[in-house]
């Protein structure tokens, strides 16, 4: 898997004010432009302000060179990381350089924490190392990007977002904020994880996911001692604490255990769809705590089986609210990946769970076995546009901030893709691997598999638009899929991997193997 990266955070405060330093993030690189009559469509979509503590890349030191710049406190995690092998000095003059501070800007440095990033995957982790300074009167000449903010202020902004408002990154609250704000629980050590926004907490449990991902993120929400509780009075459950999507895997179902042993029994569980790593330690959490409730789509429900959940739950279809304690969540109808896929809003930051609609990393696989539809997809994601979330919170990989952005590069690569399909159909593909093997050539023949199910919504997703030639047959189409799609697959497979002895007793097996499939097919078609 490789070693982690790392990356310099630096809290600039002002100790008699009790305001620190922040400064505008800059949203990522814009993709290249679509189509002018499909660009339009994105051109509205912008992402709120972000603000977060000043940050660069952290470097190790070549050589037996040690770091210039001395951090107070260093020693205190030289167990788990020597600071001194990082090139600090390197990342204090770039913020200075790329934000525009005087050098040398605070005199001493030192150390706020050290964060390890648990297990998001699917690249080795991002360590973060935050220190503090001090100034003793504000800097007044600073850039437009630059604000000045107290504690009290950044913590309502993060704990009562409002749609459209400015937003306050994970550096800035896990660094200074998240000590101010209540809490009543915590993740056993043993299970590294990351709290924000504030009141949402990850923890990337192992599961039989699909590849690169390694773990699904289990949501936990917890109530807080905060007086006065939650304001809304029209909630389809009350409860202490929730926990959404607990799919790991057999291996670790003792730690789920442990887990679920420490929240509070007012329990309820939510599930955004069926797919095994999801649901596969729905059973631990039953065993564990057999009053907790239970809360999906009812298509959801009809494929979860009685060995993972066998006593009641409460069907939902999307606008239901759950009130955990003081945070209030709404329950999202988001179908595409399945035709019962659900997402969650946590009102109080405006944070999206999506679920599988998207993944940390590269885009989402449809599953048109149960119900995933093209159209259904794109409109889910326009839906989610026109929440304008803070922040993207998927069900394996990292959380996104830019979900404008990000949503919006979904709309782009499934648009593109289906150009792509529809350009390999008019140049003559007519079978499911024909036009698989043309538009993802440039990618790993073993990811086909999880393509081909997005390709077959796709060409569904076309015919009801009436784009299809006249001479594609979509009853040939849903012949060349399944078995004769997987026996072609596997041969193209072999060829990419084998030696020349090898691809010849495979050809010829293939060969014999793909005739017999298309001549009892053939007696099939109209």
């Amino acid at each position: 898997m490789g070693s982690p990266s790392y990356r310099l955070a630096a809290a600039i405060t002002i100790p008699s004010t009790d305001e620190f330093l922040l400064v505008r993030q800059p949203p990522p690189p814009s993709p290249a432009p679509a189509p002018e009559e499909e660009e339009y469509l994105y051109r509205g979509y912008v992402d709120s302000e972000l603000y977060d503590l000043p940050s660069a890349p952290l470097r190790p030191l070549a050589g037996e060179l040690r770091s210039d710049v001395a951090i107070r406190g260093a020693d205190s995690v030289a167990g788990r990381l020597d600071i001194s092998r990082l090139d600090v000095s390197a990342s204090l003059d770039q913020i200075c350089d790329q934000f525009g501070l005087p050098s040398g800007i605070c005199g001493e440095w030192r150390l706020l924490k050290y964060v390890e990033e648990a297990e998001f995957g699917p690249d080795a982790g991002l360590n973060t190392v935050l220190i503090i300074g001090s100034l003793e009167s504000k800097l007044e000449a600073l850039q437009d990007s630059w604000r000045w903010m107290s504690k009290e202020c950044a913590s309502g902004l993060l704990s009562g977002a409002k749609s459209g408002g400015t937003r306050i990154g994970p550096y800035a609250y896990i660094g200074l904020l998240k000590p101010e704000l209540p809490s009543n629980w915590t993740v056993a050590p043993a299970l590294p994880c990351q709290e924000y926004p504030p009141g949402i907490t990850l923890v990337p449990m192992k599961s039989n996911t699909l590849q690169p991902f390694r773990t699904t993120n289990l949501v936990v929400v917890v109530a807080t001692d905060t007086p006065g509780g939650s304001t809304c009075s029209d909630c389809v459950v009350y409860g202490d604490a929730l926990l959404i999507d607990p799919g790991c895997c057999s291996q670790v179902h003792g730690k789920l255990a442990e887990l679920v042993n420490s929240l509070p029994k007012k329990l309820v569980v939510l599930v955004t769809h069926h797919h095994h790593d999801h649901v596969d330690g729905l059973s631990v959490v039953q065993r564990c705590n057999p009053d907790a409730v239970l809360l999906t789509h009812k298509n959801t429900m009809s494929r979860i089986g009685k060995g993972n959940w066998s006593i009641g739950y409460t069907a939902v279809a999307g606008g239901e609210n759950i009130c955990i304690g003081d945070q209030q969540l709404q329950v999202v109808f988001a179908p595409g990946h399945t035709d019962g896929h659900m997402g969650v809003l946590h009102v109080n930051t405006n944070a999206l769970i999506v679920g599988d609609h998207c993944v940390g990393q590269g885009s989402a696989t449809l599953d048109n076995r149960a119900g995933g539809n093209m159209k259904d997809y794109f409109q889910t994601t326009y839906n989610f546009l026109d929440m304008s979330p803070h922040v993207l919170i998927p069900m394996h990989g990292r959380i996104n901030l830019w979900p404008k952005h990000m949503l919006c590069g979904y709309l782009r690569h499934r648009r593109a893709r289906e150009v792509s399909i529809l350009q390999s159909i008019e140049n003559g593909a007519r079978t499911l691997f024909d036009i698989v093997s043309k538009t993802y050539a440039d990618v790993d023949r073993k990811l086909w598999i999880p393509a081909s199910f997005n390709v077959r919504l796709h060409v569904d997703h076309l015919n009801s638009q009436n784009k299809l030639p006249k001479s594609f047959s979509m009853d040939k189409f849903e012949v060349s899929c399944g078995t004769n799609f997987m026996l072609w697959w596997a041969v193209a497979y072999v060829q990419a991997r084998s030696s020349p002895a090898i691809l010849a007793a495979t050809a010829l097996a293939g060969g014999l193997a793909i005739a017999y499939a298309l001549k009892r097919n053939s007696g099939n078609e109209p």
